[in-house]
Order: structure tokens, then C-alpha cells, then sequence
């Protein structure tokens, strides 16, 4: 990932931060971009809006400035300049310099200082923010790495720079910081479920989500949260055939031929023939973005 000039550190101009530890998979995320489905490109995004809004509202940044998503093992970052930070989502350690730092507030690294965000204690998921943000470029109008097409910055690797926006006020001044209840990972992940459009297509569609004994697949990824150990869901008569691609929306539960539903997230393919048992509400995905695999999944239908 090469070096990039953008708006958007309470660093000195031309700020940038090096990776010195890549993580197992660190992207640029945003809010996404949307409005591109019609052309097959995906919202994409921070699969955890609420921790990445967090980060930059800790910093002063807009909502939309991009940050980092960390999964599961954090990243390393040497300062080129200093910059102001903040880390959110999956509570974590974090150390600047080799010191112990403050998680979920703004926290100072001086030039020439690595910081580490270490390991995810509880959930999945953490985000770095930057005061200023992340300066990749915009590609259709969003920094954000999408791993479904390839588009925007490809994953963090060793020795890469990201550059630092430029913002107003001093290095450490953070203007109206306040104090947020941050909501942990969840130890059991209930996900509510509006039924359709092809509940019909399987026996008692909705009866065999509420029974339960589902949990968070180790395949799940930023496409899909993929599910495992409940009961396969049976196809009616009605579903006996073949579906047609149809559009595919955010937090759909598609069912594919083993009965397991897989709810999509943000990188999810905006078309798909497997038949769709409902939708999930974009504001439970937060949370699935942070369930760990073997977390039970709990589905309750609502209408």
C-alpha cells in the first residue's frame, strides 16, 4: 500500500504511519459506497458502523473518515509524524512506545513511536481511528476495501505507509470529546428476522430459525456471517425448484443447499440463486461483526 495525499490528523502536515506488524487482515473501511448495485459493487464499509463512528467521534473527525479494521490480532504502526488515535470495537491492549495506553479514547504517538494494537480480548473486530483519517484514495467515492471485488486499498502488508489527512487544531487537541457507553461483544448474538421474500420456499421457515441451536461458523467473513450445528433448513414444494438470481440486499439470510443460513454483511455479492428466508435489520449487524466463531446465534423472527 503505497502513500496517498487527502483531506480528512492532528499530526503535521504530511503525517503517515508505517506498518510494522500487518495483522492477520487490517483494511481501510468507511461507511461504504452505496448506489453502486445496479453495476455489482457492494456497499462494502466498516462491518461494525457504531465502534468505527466511535473512533472518529473520539477524535473529532467526521463520521465517514476511514479508519483501519482490525480481525482478531490487531496491527502495528510507527508514527512518521505525530498523530492522535483512538481504538474501538473488539476491547483490545494497546501500547505506544512499549507503554500501556488508553482503549476507547484519544491517545497521543509522538514521531518515531510504534503504536501496537494487540489482541482482541472479547469480540472480532477493532477500529483504529486517525485524526484526520486514513488519506487512501477514493475510489467510487469511498476509501474502503472491498474483498468480494477488489476494489480500494488491498489489505495492510509490512512496510506499507498510509498517509494522515490533514485537520485543524493542534497535535493532541480534540475538540468536544465526550464520554459514549460502548456496547461489548456479544456472548450470545440474537439477530431479529423480517420473514421473506421466500420464506414459503421452506417448511415452517420461521418455527426452525426460533428453535435455535445455531452458532457462528469459523468460514464467516466480511461477506458472509456463516452459520452451523442447527437444523437445516427443509425446502417446502414450493422450493423444490431453481430460483433465479435475484437482488441481494445487506443482512439477507440466504440459505444454500445445506440448510445453513449465512447472513450477508457488507462485502456480500449484490445478486445470488440461493432463496432468501428474510432480512436481518442493518441495525443488529454491529454486532455480528464482533461474534466470535462458536457464539451461539439466536434468530427471532419479527415482523
Amino acid at each position: 500500500m503505497t502513500r496517498s495525499s487527502g483531506a480528512g490528523s492532528g499530526g503535521a502536515l504530511g503525517a503517515a504511519l508505517e506498518v510494522v506488524r500487518a495483522g492477520a487482515l487490517v483494511t481501510v473501511q468507511d461507511l461504504g459506497r452505496p448506489g453502486y448495485a445496479h453495476v455489482g459493487v457492494p456497499l462494502s464499509g466498516a462491518l461494525d458502523r457504531g465502534a468505527h463512528v466511535l473512533a472518529n467521534r473520539l477524535l473529532g473527525n467526521p463520521p465517514g473518515a476511514a479508519t483501519l479494521e482490525t480481525t482478531l490480532d490487531g496491527v502495528g504502526l510507527r508514527a512518521l509524524a505525530p498523530v492522535t488515535v483512538a481504538v474501538t470495537g473488539a476491547p483490545c491492549p494497546v501500547r505506544v512506545a512499549g507503554r500501556p495506553a488508553a482503549w476507547g479514547a484519544p491517545v497521543l504517538v509522538p514521531a518515531g513511536a510504534v503504536l501496537e494494537v494487540g489482541r482482541a480480548v472479547r469480540g472480532v473486530r477493532s477500529y483504529v481511528g486517525v485524526r484526520g483519517g486514513i488519506a487512501v484514495p477514493e475510489v467510487l467515492g469511498s476509501r474502503s476495501a472491498d474483498l468480494l471485488s477488489g476494489l480500494g486499498p488491498a489489505p495492510l502488508a509490512v512496510g506499507g505507509e498510509l498517509a494522515v489527512g490533514g485537520a485543524a487544531g493542534a497535535v493532541g487537541e480534540i475538540p468536544g470529546v465526550d464520554v459514549l457507553p460502548v456496547v461489548g461483544p456479544p456472548g450470545e448474538l440474537v439477530l431479529p428476522v423480517v420473514p421473506g421474500p421466500r420464506d414459503d420456499w421452506f417448511e415452517g421457515a420461521a418455527e426452525a430459525l426460533a428453535r435455535g441451536g445455531y452458532r457462528v461458523s469459523p468460514a464467516s467473513n466480511r461477506i458472509g456471517l456463516r452459520t452451523e450445528g442447527g437444523p437445516p433448513l427443509v425446502r417446502s414444494p414450493i422450493g423444490a425448484g431453481e430460483l433465479p438470481s435475484e437482488g441481494m440486499v445487506l443482512g439477507a439470510v440466504q440459505v444454500p443447499p445445506d440448510g445453513m443460513p449465512v447472513v450477508f454483511l457488507a462485502d456480500h455479492p449484490v445478486t445470488g440463486g440461493y432463496p432468501v428466508v428474510g432480512v436481518v435489520p442493518r441495525r443488529a449487524l454491529d454486532a455480528a461483526a464482533q461474534a466470535r466463531p462458536g457464539t451461539p446465534v439466536v434468530f427471532v423472527p419479527v415482523r
